[in-house]
């Protein structure tokens, strides 16, 4: 199955986003995921033509709102594979608050940040994560803000898969969004990737020279297997996530494979919800709603009992 689609690509040409894209299709491809079961869900920015370029569902949605869609994509039809493909302006800037809710919610979809520190799409002003003090070529003076840590928020948000990888080292990032995909919950990749417009001081070259990968770290093991090890696996990927300068990480922080997903706790609460989630329910027959309103008053009635008891 071929992911790609007729549209043509029209990013810079050496942007790291055709890294993101290929490891996309690929990972795709791997996974063999039917295109008709998958979602792409992007916002505003130069990621956020991701979806055209990927052949299966998308939807080009608002700043900062890809999340709060894929959302209500997901828990509609939990059957679906939802992907958020965004930037670190979108979903780190105006997104923030509905990045956080992913994580409490856990809910299973995989989040793809392109990151390359700057809001490439507006002409290249400072985006959350740029270091202080850093003055890329369109600021007139260096960056005044202190920079969000994706891995670190991710962690600290609920997150129970989070991850970093190199959008220029296409093996590692494909078996990285792969793992991430297959992870049941929330799931974050944080992809470096520069912008060879606007960016000149986090280059290609600069990354080449010191990213490595954890799992080449003697005993690194980012995962939870027992609820007891989540403060000490949390604490080391916390102390990583922070790891930027000389060296830089890339690879699994953190997995926590013990937690359960907002779709179980529905799960709970009407016992057929997964058998029968929204989008497979029968709204009308013959041009007549299924329910009035008198009976949906009954069904939110008995609804709110048993979430009380």
């Amino acid at each position: 199955m071929d992911y790609k689609t007729d549209v043509w690509v029209d990013w810079c040409p050496g942007c790291g986003d055709f890294g993101i894209l290929t490891g996309v299709q690929r990972a795709l491809k791997e996974l063999e995921i039917p295109p008709w079961r998958t979602v792409i869900v992007s916002g505003i920015g130069c990621s956020g033509k991701t979806p055209h370029f990927i052949y299966a569902y998308g939807v080009h949605t608002l700043h900062g709102r890809a999340i709060p869609f894929a959302t209500g994509i997901k828990m509609s039809n939990p059957d679906l594979t939802v992907i958020v493909d965004g930037g670190d302006g979108d979903l780190l800037g105006i997104g923030a608050g509905h990045f956080v809710a992913l994580g409490r919610r856990n809910l299973d979809i995989t989040v793809l940040i392109h990151d390359n520190q700057v809001y490439g799409l507006t002409k290249g002003q400072a985006s959350p994560t740029l270091p202080a003090g850093v003055q890329t070529k369109s600021l007139p003076k260096p960056n005044l803000q202190d920079p969000v840590n994706p891995i670190a928020l991710a962690i600290t948000s609920g997150y129970t898969f989070v991850a970093r990888a190199f959008a220029m080292d296409i093996e590692h990032l494909t078996s990285i969004i792969k793992r991430a995909i297959n992870h049941k919950g929330a799931a974050v990749v944080d992809i470096l990737q520069p912008c060879v417009t606007y960016n000149n001081i986090y280059t290609t070259q600069w990354y080449r020279k010191r990213v490595y990968k954890l799992e080449d770290e003697p005993g690194w093991d980012p995962v939870v297997r027992n609820p007891s090890e989540r403060p000490m696996k949390i604490a080391k990927a916390i102390e990583k996530a922070w790891e930027w300068g000389d060296r830089v990480p890339v690879g699994v922080f953190y997995e926590d494979k013990t937690k359960d997903t907002i779709l179980d706790r529905i799960q709970n609460y009407i016992p057929t919800y997964k058998e029968k989630p929204p989008a497979k329910q029968e709204i009308s027959v013959g041009g007549k709603p299924v329910v009035d309103s008198e009976t949906f008053k009954e069904i939110f009635k008995s609804y709110i009992i048993r979430v009380r008891k």
